[in-house]
């Protein structure tokens, strides 16, 4: 299919005005195929944003129910959605943002031996997780399917960004060697986070994602950004 329909051209009309996204880059979004490990606080920004700009396929892989607890971060859910799957209910509600698109859901945990099998005919993977286990995983899994992994982290008022795996660009083990996480490290939950933490992470993840589709702008590999909410403060670090 080439050339964007009436509603389309109508729907996306703020991207294709862009001179870096335009009619191309928004058929190269209807083209791609994505994959979003974890619907929770980075996974409803992302996959929000995703499916408004109009990526083609939509993957969602996430196990969980929605709980009460949830709701001041994750935005795709509302208190109706309380024990309901979060992949199932996550694509009913962006299938409602953008009936245009193709949404698949996996409601299964991302692990070793699964994860080749959820990343098959994917373009990119987001990583919208919350621990260190599965983020190995998930870079381990992207290198070797040859795709990027566009990653994202928060934990209290301070969150990271970076895309692994790019090109032949860092991986995750690079940012962060397995041997120096403890098990301690695998439970950032306990941490907390502020509500709106997951929504500036998150998306830039999805800006991250539209820009590698499009081939718009430098991308964000060898680089982390870091921002500090609480002080107002950004850094970008070379890996």
């Amino acid at each position: 299919m080439t050339g964007l329909t009436k509603e389309e051209s109508i729907r996306y009309n703020r991207q294709l005005i862009i001179p870096e996204i335009g009619e191309h880059g928004q058929e190269e979004l209807r083209n791609a195929a994505v994959v979003v490990i974890g619907a929770g606080g980075l996974g409803s920004p992302v996959l929000m944003y995703l499916a408004a700009a109009g990526v083609g396929l939509l993957g969602i892989v996430d196990p969980d129910e929605v709980h009460m607890s949830n709701l001041q971060r994750q935005i795709l859910y509302v208190t109706g959605d309380i024990s309901r799957p979060k992949a199932e209910t996550a694509a009913k509600r962006i299938s409602h943002l953008n009936p245009l698109i193709t949404v698949r859901t996996y409601p299964v945990r991302f692990s070793r031996e699964n994860a080749a099998e959820l990343l098959l005919g994917y373009d990119i993977a987001v990583d919208c997780t919350d621990n260190f286990a599965s983020r190995y995983i998930l870079s381990d899994a992207t290198r070797d399917a040859g795709i990027p992994m566009v990653y994202g982290a928060v934990s209290q008022f301070m969150g990271q960004v970076s895309v692994f795996n790019y090109r032949g660009g860092p991986q995750y083990r690079d940012l962060y060697p397995e041997e120096t996480r403890t098990a301690a490290d695998a439970t950032p939950s306990e941490q907390g986070v502020i509500g709106a933490l997951p929504g500036i992470i998150g998306s830039y993840q999805a800006c991250e994602v539209i820009k590698i589709i499009t081939g718009a702008g430098e991308i964000l590999s060898g680089r982390l950004l870091q921002i500090d909410a609480l002080n107002l403060r950004t850094e970008i670090i070379s890996l």
